[in-house]
């Protein structure tokens, strides 16, 4: 008979037992693993989308509860909104000019989109969202009419620009007496404005226009739809951002960009010259450099977004240093592609953008390398519609991680670490305007 000792089978099964425990169990192992393997998230594994998150924004219920207050028999005169910039920017523009029209007791008239050469654009509202449809849904939170009475409609309004102006800016004080002197007015909404300062009936106002009331057209929806039927599915939509004028812009130098490149960016500067030494190290810190397309694939990457995901490039005209991204993930898709050519050249900018913001409030997933109009205006939408797989990458971590000199595995560990915890809490999923924090 061969005696065994029961205390080393003992240590050696307990011991066993905690190293395939830390294997199974631990999350830092699972995502590093994750990281220097694309085959790892193609196999169905876990992805920046399968972490549990702990806040969601929605829809808050005050404003859901319809009219808060009744609109006043009396009105102080006519407010029109004058929006420029992209379409987007006028988007949040006139949203703003509604709460506005709605604190001041003005009853609205419809915006004027100004044209501007820059974003090829010469489109109307009412040649990109339906006014019916817009006028039906925002009764009750404030007047509108697409006509003005005649004795008004003969004079020209009297212009009021708040679009610098900063610090605590309020309305009723600056603006009202113009209203009730003039009767009719257009105004630029100031860039900064105290929205906490509002009544509940004027944010409503504002809440109920930009995600209820503004609809596309009937005409530009069926486009839409049409693009959005066209892309495979799942798929995440990708709002990148390198174009010449945007790197111009962030007055931020590159290293190993095309000689096309450099030269586009160089004649999109004018007098922004790029930061140097310490101030464009601390620059590029703060997060102000929009992130390249390779950058954006190594991301993509340390996020466990699989390779051969389907990609709708929700982007602008003229887009640099695309193979940096396509060169990793290959299943990417462009609306110039998956339109026809004529109906893509006869597009104005304001229509491209319409359709890139469909596509990506119904996408199954929706990320961005930076946080503008688009991406707030997108976000919120999505988080009215349900709909949270919604990320932003953070410029201001990759560049804090590459300056720490993280390579590697160490490198996607951190990136993925940084996204993990803004997915967990919602950062950014939507403004809190119109959006209550839920604790989940």
């Amino acid at each position: 008979m061969i005696a065994v000792s029961v205390k080393p089978l003992f240590i050696a099964i307990f011991t066993l037992s905690l190293f395939l425990a830390g294997i199974l169990l631990s999350p830092s192992t699972l995502f590093s693993s994750s990281l220097v393997s694309p085959s790892y998230s193609s196999a169905g594994k876990l992805d920046i989308w399968s972490v549990r998150r702990v806040v969601e924004w929605r829809p808050c219920g005050w404003w859901l509860q319809g009219h808060l207050t009744a609109l006043p028999a009396e009105n102080n005169g006519y407010i029109r909104v004058d929006c420029y910039g992209g379409l987007n920017q006028m988007r949040r523009d006139f949203c703003d000019g509604v709460g506005i029209a709605r604190l001041l007791n003005a009853t609205l008239v419809l915006p004027k989109f100004e044209a501007a050469a820059y974003w090829n654009e010469s489109s109307g509202f009412a040649d990109v969202f339906d006014v019916d449809y817009f006028i039906q849904h925002i009764n009750g939170f404030v007047k509108v009419v697409k006509e003005l009475p005649p004795d008004i409609a003969s004079k020209e309004p009297f212009q009021v620009d708040c679009s610098k102006r900063k610090g605590q800016f309020d309305y009723i004080e600056s603006v009202l007496p113009s209203l009730l002197e003039h009767r009719y007015i257009s105004i630029t909404p100031a860039m900064s404005q105290r929205r906490d300062r509002y009544p509940k009936y004027a944010k409503a106002a504002l809440c109920q226009a930009c995600y209820s009331a503004l609809h596309l057209t009937r005409s530009l929806e069926k486009k839409a739809s049409e693009l959005l039927e066209a892309i495979p599915k799942p798929f995440l939509s990708l709002h990148l951002r390198f174009e010449p004028d945007m790197v111009a812009y962030s007055q931020c130098e590159y290293s190993g960009l095309s000689s096309t490149s450099m030269e586009a960016i160089e004649a999109a500067r004018g007098d922004r010259k790029p930061w140097t030494g310490e101030l464009a190290r601390i620059w590029r810190k703060r997060g102000k450099c929009p992130l390249t397309p390779s950058e954006t694939a190594l991301i993509l990457q340390a996020l466990s977004v699989p390779t051969n995901t389907n990609i709708y490039l929700a982007a602008g005209d003229g887009l640099m240093e695309i193979e940096g991204l396509t060169s990793v993930y290959t299943n990417v898709y462009v609306k110039s592609a998956l339109l026809s050519g004529e109906d893509f050249t006869s597009m104005h900018g304001n229509t491209k953008a319409a359709l890139d913001y469909y596509v990506s409030i119904n996408s199954d997933s929706y990320m961005a390398t930076y946080f503008g109009n688009m991406d707030k205006m997108v976000a919120a939408m999505r988080a009215y519609k349900g709909l949270y797989k919604t990320l932003f990458l953070s410029r201001r971590a990759f560049a804090e991680l590459t300056f720490q000199g993280l390579k590697g595995k160490e490198l996607m560990q951190a990136l993925w670490t940084a996204h993990k915890g803004d997915f967990i809490m919602g950062r950014g999923s939507a403004l809190p305007d119109c959006f209550c924090e839920f604790k989940l």
